[in-house]
């Protein structure tokens, strides 16, 4: 197994994602890790070089660089060159903390999509208040969808849940303004006939729909979204999460001498509260042909070793191939 990592990518690069690679490379001794970067700094960084192979580059790739143009003008960015490696075969899946637009858009055109997927969904594991999270897709890689998109979602989602996270059976949810079948828009409305279409098929386990409110409560395994709402939802979340801590922070700060303690008590299980916001591993571009992984911009070295782990699990889960094999035969149930 072989991973392509962009060294270079994110807010703390390169040290960050090197560093994640040392604690990664003690989980996951049959890894091999292909990084493309700064060399200097990257020997500088990595504990051994056992299982590695340091690919020089020359060029970074800027988070406000064109998603488009990035290919052409930073040919020989460490992002650029880790997808490229996946798109020659040299790598099996392909990690970056980069930017996102153009991680996402060099990603579709290099390694391109699942056959009869015609947008692949930006998906990730977010916490649940009972601690075993749910998938929800797509969080942006698309402003807009069709109905066929969120259906593919769908399967998608539920491949991921299944495959990736060991769920056996997962629940499908289509994140809607109300539970019941009649609320939504139109396109919500015909996905909902759509999914039940896939429910009596036996190929998903559709539950209805779910309201925003009641996706943290672990209700379902895989929430469905378009990317606009889907994106929206998530800096909702994102933002609500970071805005509680602040004001309790605050709090117990201003607070008198029986709040400081209580403060100093629970300081710990606050600080495992505040990383499950954080969700697990990092974002994948789903239904490309090879893993896909965003890692978040601010991502620590515990955070990247997180997503190695999500990388190595779709790896050798064999996810993709099975989704290539679905789509590729029809089959009639998922397996």
């Amino acid at each position: 197994m072989k991973i392509a990592i962009d060294a270079m990518g994110g807010d703390f690069a390169p040290e960050a994602v090197i560093k994640g690679i040392n604690q990664a490379k003690k989980n996951f001794p049959e890894m091999t890790f292909l990084i493309f970067g700064d060399e200097v700094k990257i020997r500088e960084l990595l504990e051994n070089e056992k299982n590695v192979e340091i690919v020089p580059t020359t060029e970074v790739v800027d988070f406000h660089d064109d998603p488009l143009r990035v290919i052409k003008t930073k040919k020989d960015s460490s992002m650029v060159r880790a997808i490229q490696a996946v798109k020659l075969g040299e790598a099996d899946a392909v990690l970056s903390a980069g930017s996102t637009g153009a991680l996402l858009t060099a990603g579709l055109l290099q390694i391109g999509r699942i056959k009869k997927v015609e947008r692949p969904g930006l998906l990730t594991t977010l916490p649940t208040a009972d601690g075993r999270g749910f998938d929800m897709l797509d969080l942006g890689a698309n402003a807009e969808n069709k109905p066929e998109h969120l259906r593919d979602y769908a399967i998608l989602g539920s491949y991921y849940a299944k495959h990736v996270r060991g769920i056996e059976n997962p629940r499908v949810a289509l994140l809607s303004n109300g539970a019941e079948e009649s609320k939504g828009s139109a396109m919500i409305k015909e996905v909902h006939g759509m999914l039940q279409e896939l429910n009596e098929q036996s190929l998903i386990h559709f539950i209805g729909n779910i309201e925003a409110r009641d996706i943290l409560d672990g209700i379902a395994d895989v929430v469905v979204a378009d990317g606009f709402t889907g994106n929206a939802v998530l800096k909702a979340i994102e933002g609500t999460m970071s805005t509680m801590f602040k004001v309790l922070k605050s709090t117990i700060k201003n607070g008198g001498l029986k709040t400081k303690i209580g403060g100093a008590l629970i300081k710990n299980d606050l600080s495992a509260l505040k990383s499950m916001g954080s969700g697990v591993g990092g974002a994948v571009l789903f239904g490309l042909k090879a893993p896909l992984v965003k890692a978040h911009g601010n991502s620590n070295p515990e955070a990247i070793a997180s997503a190695i782990g999500q990388v190595h699990k779709m790896v050798e889960s064999q996810v993709v191939g099975k989704l290539v094999e679905y789509y590729g035969k029809k089959e009639t149930e998922i397996k």
